[in-house]
């Protein structure tokens, strides 16, 4: 098939490069020129496992960069808008580009064409969708016909392209036979069987994602909650999991004791969907109560810190393990560490910091304008001088370093482990303090 993405970010790149893998040819369009450049010489503009090497694989074979959405209007079947929707400081989902995308289509295409939903959006966005497009269209006095089909992503940062190449479901959300048969053709190629393709209407489909991201936040916060719980009572939360775990209606996914969830979904999903219901009169007040619990959780290793160390930090160093909001991204986007960083900064302390992929990330754009910050390049030497270590992000080269060259290079043999990853080492045995989540 003949597919345009419209937008070149995480999800835009992702999803055009696996469709371009499978043999569709696929455009993807930005209007941002110098991304479009470097995409065209290979250049990827985020970290992502096995991207870039599916987009030199089909870098002008089957993929394709433009600035010019009318350039490949006359072939196109199928559109996906896979834009931006970033957060609004009330919490509101700002659809400034999203709508955008759907009025340039309006002002373009010329011949039947399936326009897809893939960047996620409140309940009711494809009807205004519609309504830009058919209007534009009127404007131009074209009559064609087009449908809109809500097609949410849930994509993993870090496991992204095997998780749309081997899909648990695709969730299709429309209000015809024709472009539910489009979607299936499109998809087919992912999975043998149908089992997996879901058909809804537009409404369901919208807030399936929502639905989704906020049911896994909410086992976050639940067993977070659970774990400050036991560490009042002097239980053990890493026992506790495997307790509840065992239980099949529960299982062990996603109820890890931690610092909190972070990214680009979860917090946007949940702050959205809880605006969502009160716009239309209902009081959300268990996903209110997610997002209260991850926000103090943020900050729970901070507070550790500072009870062990005083609330003036002055003349200390700590050395901090992780910046990105999860192993296998580049991504810092509410990361539970800037939070962290920022604490301990107005305490008086001075930091040093290590992650393998999200320094210049974090350093551009989210920790730009503080001081008292110093990036290293390496996990034992971000420890030199340091009064203790501070664990935020599980990556894997983190997961079983030497603790004997830990203890070497710190001031003192302390460790504050946000992900509870060094609980199975038996560190006070190894003469560390060590602090965890829980315990």
């Amino acid at each position: 098939m003949n597919i345009t993405v419209i937008g070149s970010g995480y999800v835009g790149l992702t999803v055009g490069t696996c469709f371009a893998e499978m043999g569709n040819n696929v455009t993807c369009v930005d209007v941002d020129e110098h991304k479009i450049n470097n995409l065209n010489k290979g250049i990827i503009p985020i970290f992502e496992p096995g991207l870039d090497n599916l987009v030199l694989k089909n870098l002008n074979k089957t993929l394709f960069f433009s600035t010019s959405l009318k350039e490949f209007n006359s072939k196109t079947e199928i559109i996906f808008i896979a834009v931006g929707t970033p957060m609004k400081e009330d919490g509101d989902v700002d659809l400034k580009y999203f709508y955008e995308a759907s009025k340039q289509i309006g002002q373009t295409i010329d011949k039947h064409t399936i326009i897809v939903n893939k960047s996620t959006v409140p309940i009711g966005t494809a009807d205004k969708v519609k309504e830009i497009i058919q209007t534009e269209l009127e404007y131009r006095k074209v009559d064609v016909t087009f449908h809109v089909v809500s097609n949410p992503e849930f994509l993993k940062e870090g496991t992204a392209i095997a998780d749309f190449m081997k899909p648990d479901r695709i969730v299709i959300g429309a209000d015809s036979e024709v472009a539910f048969h489009k979607m299936e053709q499109l998809y087919s190629p992912f999975f043998r069987t149908h089992d997996r393709f879901i058909r809804m209407d537009i409404r369901s489909a919208e807030m399936t994602k929502y639905a989704a991201n906020a049911m896994l936040a909410t086992k976050i916060s639940f067993i977070n909650e659970i774990a400050n719980i036991c560490e009042k009572v002097g239980a053990d939360a890493n026992k506790v999991r495997i307790g509840i775990g065992s239980d099949s209606r529960i299982g062990y996914n996603f109820i890890y004791p931690g610092a909190g969830y972070g990214g680009s979904c979860f917090p946007k999903d949940v702050k959205a969907l809880h605006k969502i219901a009160k716009e239309h009169g209902y009081t959300a007040k268990l996903i209110a109560s997610v997002e209260a619990v991850n926000d103090a959780q943020k900050l729970i290793i901070a507070q550790k810190v500072i009870h062990r160390f005083g609330e003036d930090l002055s003349g200390k160093t700590f050395a901090l393990w992780g910046l990105s909001f999860k192993p296998g991204t580049d991504d810092v986007r509410e990361a539970p560490s800037i939070y962290v960083i920022k604490e301990l900064l107005n305490k008086g302390a001075k930091i040093k910091v290590y992650d393998p992929k999200a320094i210049a990330t974090a350093k551009e754009f989210y920790l730009k304008e503080l001081e008292n910050i110093t990036y290293c390049d390496s996990k034992y030497q971000v420890l030199e001088n340091a009064d203790a270590l501070i664990l935020m992000t599980e990556w894997k080269e983190f997961r079983s370093p030497d603790f004997e060259e830990i203890k070497l290079k710190l001031n003192s043999p302390i460790i504050f482990d946000g992900r509870n990853q060094y609980n199975v080492f038996n560190l006070k045995e190894k003469g560390f303090e060590y602090y965890q989540i829980g315990k």
